[in-house]
């Protein structure tokens, strides 16, 4: 199995990177159920035989005592389930449809938690929560993933101004720089960005004091074990949202007012800390499924590149080719098709073509030494935005400057290559 088909004959090429990545990522989470499932059943069906045994028994006696037959019993049974999924309870409880409770409803709606403890019984009611859901879904959504984009802007900050102050100290930071701090970095923390080991550590931290403290709170004031506490939060912030143990609901609280807020800042931080500590993770199992990719299919590029290598020992290859059958997990394997034909065919490129396929990197490189001179950080170097083309990331970025490049000299100006500037 060739994850991205390298183009040899011992790797289909019609089985791409994604669609490698999407089929081993479906066998994968089909292992992880049939794992998970087995656990559970392992665990619990013993327990609900038990359950299930005792209610038979006590169901019999109470049957016998009061001479009442099974059928008789069970039909009132289900009126009392029935009372139960309209919001009845044997204990007095909150109202579910007076406007806080409807608030408590919408939240967990839009939220994607759906405890299932209050659900709409009318027609127009269900009606209204499809429409309703599908915006509010979609809009809480977006709110998550911009709250991660602000999370990690915010680590950037702080990593940028704490460099700046070290080389402040130590007066390694050039006069200018000091005058106006955006000269040696333009306002883009592009090159700050932190490490999603970083973001993922301090998302976790940041789950675990929330689902502390909100514990901690649910224990003294709700009753229960500070285990199940911690059992609920992880259940409401993940949005699972099971519905067997639900905050709030009970009809009078001590301080009620600063409960129910406090109930309403807890799930709302925690949500997004545990939404966005989701998609750090699964940056990480992204890149796990690209590393077994790339150690399925080491073999085949290595003996592909092995005879490669062996019938072009004389051609000068540039950096960027030399290895396309081993890319690495963090690029995304976009390499220039104009001149693989070219390069692939054993000839020798001259020099102009050597140089022109390594003009951004050399322009990169003496930037970088040029700024670590001026005890500047390295930047990223892009085109300026008033070029057309310019704009992108990575390999998307050395495209669209070769575009501009290709653009201006068709024009037939002079004009050169307009102003580098930092991202």
């Amino acid at each position: 199995m060739a994850g991205r088909g390298c183009g040899c004959s011992c790797g289909p090429g019609y089985l791409n990177e994604d669609n490698a990545r999407f089929l081993l990522l479906a066998a994968l989470i089909v292992l992880y159920l049939v794992g998970g499932a087995a656990v559970f059943s392992a665990l619990e069906l013993a327990h609900e035989r038990q359950a299930k045994q005792r209610w038979e028994e006590r169901l019999a006696n109470f049957s016998r005592r009061h001479n009442l037959s099974r059928d008789e019993l069970r039909g009132f049974l289900r009126h009392y389930e029935e009372a139960t999924e309209a919001g009845i309870r044997v204990d007095s409880a909150r109202p579910r449809w007076d406007f806080t409770g409807a608030f408590y409803f919408v939240g967990t709606v839009v939220s994607t938690i759906g405890f299932g403890m209050t659900t709409p019984a009318t027609v127009g009611g269900k009606i209204f929560l499809i429409f309703y859901g599908l915006i509010g879904c979609a809009s809480t959504i977006l709110f998550f993933n911009l709250f991660l984009e602000r999370l990690i802007t915010v680590i950037a900050y702080i990593m940028k101004s704490c460099h700046q102050r070290q080389l402040q100290r130590r007066g390694a930071l050039p006069q200018e720089s000091l005058k106006n701090p955006g000269r040696c970095e333009v306002d883009s923390l592009a090159g700050w960005k932190p490490s999603v080991y970083y973001v993922m550590l301090i998302l976790c931290v940041a789950s675990l004091l929330i689902s502390c403290c909100a514990s901690a709170m649910y224990t003294s004031i709700e009753g229960w074990s500070y285990f199940d506490s911690l059992y609920f939060c992880f259940v409401a912030f993940s949005t699972i949202g099971f519905g067997d143990l639900v905050s709030s609901q009970n009809a009078q609280y001590d301080s009620q007012g600063l409960y129910r807020f406090a109930n309403f800042m807890f799930i709302l931080m925690g949500v997004c800390c545990i939404y966005s500590l989701f998609n750090v993770i699964s940056i990480l199992i992204k890149q796990s499924v690209n590393w077994i990719l790339r150690k399925m299919e080491g073999g085949c590029c290595r003996l592909c590149q092995r005879r490669l290598l062996r019938s072009r020992r004389n051609v000068i290859m540039p950096g960027n080719v030399q290895n396309q059958c081993s890319i690495s997990i963090d690029t995304d394997g976009v390499i220039d098709s104009d001149t693989d034909g070219r390069r692939l065919s054993g000839e020798m490129i001259s020099m102009k073509d050597f140089l022109a396929a390594n003009k951004v990197s050399l322009a990169i490189l003496q930037k970088q030494l040029s700024e670590t001179a001026n005890g500047c950080p390295p930047q990223a170097i892009v085109l300026s935005r008033d070029n057309e083309f310019s704009g992108g990331v990575g390999a998307f970025a050395i495209m669209n400057n070769r575009l501009a490049e290709t653009s201006g000299d068709r024009q037939g100006g002079n004009r050169g290559t307009k102003g580098l500037l930092l991202v």
